[in-house]
This record gives structure tokens, sequence and C-alpha cells, in this order.
């Protein structure tokens, strides 16, 4: 098994237990990496006491992670949440892109936990959102902001997550969604084209299948197939060497020193599905209260994010154009989010209001 990455280290058991009386295990499970954290009641969700980070896909099951995070922190949570990459139905997940099953009662029976609570990590990641700071947020649009209104996430990353937080009267309440994997619907010749191109190759066209990180690739081979743009030989070599692509077409359309057509024409397509998909969802949760992207993937493109394409999508939408172009859109840029959600949601915190704007 892959070793874990320790953020955190104390020396002894007796170090947690003078600190706090009440100790939380917060997780963030990702199809490609599963973070764990240890936090008192007294710290709060942005101070850790001891943090992990693993490869998923080298573990047979959560419990298997659980079980080397509290040996090597040589400490037990009496309370446990955890933010999962898919959904979540009466304390039983699916990860989407994982063999795993997690159960709550059954990870409470096994690791002697009062209290254990599964939600979806894009649920976990808006409760992260009052505990951010304004360095941890970049606007790609100002709008208008609307006090109690709506909140909308779309986060891609290895799949593309997708949730709304509606508001209560006195705190914000999340609905759940696998919205992302609702059919794709081309907006152009080229999107179009894209679709004949996906459905030949996987049958079923979602959101998910293509603002995804292995959406990346899938659109790269695209215009490989159409032949309009040459691949350079370099990123070929590049390529075959790689074992995740994405990044490395990423990185060629980002390079200034080195002009690629190709990887550039990828990502603003990526990039422009990916807005009109954001807008779809700000129209049907009505999000006057502001859209966030979230996921590992929008940290990374920031410059092709700040251009024009993602808001040329995301407000194209005929008569409710002129509402789009209100709506506040804001990049969460810490990559803990899901994480601090997930601990802030277990501590009993409320998503009582915004604090960045």
């Amino acid at each position: 098994m892959t070793e874990p990455f320790f953020l955190f280290r104390f020396n002894s058991e007796e170090n947690f237990t003078a600190m706090a009386d009440h100790l939380h295990l917060a997780g963030d499970i990702g199809g490609t990496k599963t973070i764990l954290a240890l936090y008192s009641s007294e710290k709060g969700p942005l101070q850790p006491l001891f943090e992990s980070s693993y490869a998923s896909s080298s573990y047979p099951e959560l419990d298997a992670i659980i079980e080397d995070f509290i040996s090597n922190a040589k400490a037990s949570a009496q309370t446990a949440s955890f933010g999962v990459a898919g959904p979540v139905r009466e304390g039983r997940a699916v990860i989407t892109n994982l063999p795993w099953q997690p159960d709550a009662s059954m990870l409470q029976a096994s690791h002697g936990f009062s209290r254990v609570t599964l939600i979806n990590d894009l649920v976990a990641t808006g409760y992260a959102i009052p505990h951010l700071a304004h360095s941890d947020f970049l606007a790609i649009n100002r709008g208008i902001n609307t006090s109690a209104g709506a909140l909308g996430i779309i986060a891609p990353g290895t799949g593309l997550g997708e949730v709304l937080f509606t508001w209560d009267g006195s705190r914000y309440l999340a609905v759940a969604s696998e919205g992302g994997h609702t059919d794709f619907g081309p907006s152009s010749e080229t999107e179009f084209r894209l679709l004949d191109f996906f459905m030949n190759r996987y049958g079923h066209v979602s959101y998910d299948r293509i603002c995804s990180g292995r959406g990346l690739p899938a659109i790269y081979d695209f215009y490989k197939t159409l032949g309009r743009f040459a691949e350079p030989e370099w990123l070929a070599d590049q390529l075959a060497a790689a074992e995740d692509p994405a990044p490395v077409i990423v990185n060629a359309a980002l390079d200034e020193t080195r002009h690629c057509d190709i990887s550039i024409k990828t990502l603003e397509l990526f990039i422009s599905i990916l807005g009109a998909e954001a807008g779809n969802l700000a129209l049907k949760g009505l999000t006057t209260g502001g859209m966030y992207l979230g996921g590992g993937i929008p940290p990374k493109i920031l410059p092709f994010l700040a251009g024009e394409t993602f808001m040329k999508s995301f407000t194209s939408k005929g008569r409710m154009s002129y509402l789009l172009q209100d709506i506040p859109v804001n990049v969460i840029l810490n990559p803990k989010a899901a994480l601090i959600g997930a601990a802030a949601f277990g501590l009993g915190l409320q998503f009582a209001g915004l604090q960045h704007n």
C-alpha cells in the first residue's frame, strides 16, 4: 500500500487529550485521494491536530484507511464525518470512481465512534465556505451580492460534482445533487460533433464525462481525430510517458514559451462546456447568492477561467442572460475545502452566512 503523507504529528495520545475533551475525525474521500484529519471541538475546523493523505485506489475500503490513520495518530476520535465523492442515501454511500460503499452504521460499530455522518463531498465543500478567508477565493464575475440568495457549487476534478444551498431564514441548507451526470446538451456545431464522438466511444454522455480529469484527454483525442490542429512532437512524447495525460494537456495550453493550438482548443472547449453547465445549475437553483467553482481543476486553469470563454457560456441563456450576468462567480482556491467543510459539519457548525463578499 502507498505510505500516507503526514502533515501533522504529535508524540503521544496525551497531547491530544490535553488539548480538547472532544476529538472528531473528518475526511475528504475522493476517487483519487483521501484525506483524513483529527480535530478538536475547541480549535475547530481550521486547525487539524493530525492530518494524513492517502492514494484511495491503494486501499480496499475506507475502513483500512481509518485503521491506518488511527494507528499513526495514536489517538481515537469520539465522532466522525466524511465527505464522499458520490451519492449518499440513508447513511450509505457509493463512491463514483472507486469500488467502495461506506456505511455509516458499520463504520460506527467498527471503530467505536458514537456518531458517524456521511455527506456528499460537494455538500462538504459548501459547509467550508463561511470558514474560508478572502484569499481562498478568486472572483471571475463580481455580479451583485444578494443577501440570503441561494448558492451553487460546481466542481470539476476526478468527476464533476454539483450542489445547491438554499436559505431557510437563518442558515443555508444543502440540496445534494448528482447533476453532473445529466445528459450533455451541445450548443454549437463543434459540440454536436463532440457529442457524436463521445457517444461512439462511451454510449451515454454526461457533463461528468466531459468536464472532469478524464474528459480533458478525451476532448484532446476528439481534436486529434478532426485533424484541425497538429500535435507537436514534444507534446506527443510527454503524453506517451504520462500516467495521467490531463495535467500534460493543461500545462501545454498554459505554456507561454511554446504555443500549442490543440491543447489550447481542448482547454477552451472544456471551459466553454463547464461554463454552460454552471449556468444551467445557476438557473435551476436561482443562485442569486453566488456560484462557486470547486474541485481540483479550476485553480490550475485560472488564466483561462478569467478570460471571456467561461462567462460567455455561463451567461448565454437567451432571455435569462441578464439574470446570469448579475450572479457573482468565485473560484475556491483552498484545496482543503471539502475536508474543512466535513469537519465543520461534523462539529455541528451551521452555515449561517457568507464572510468573504
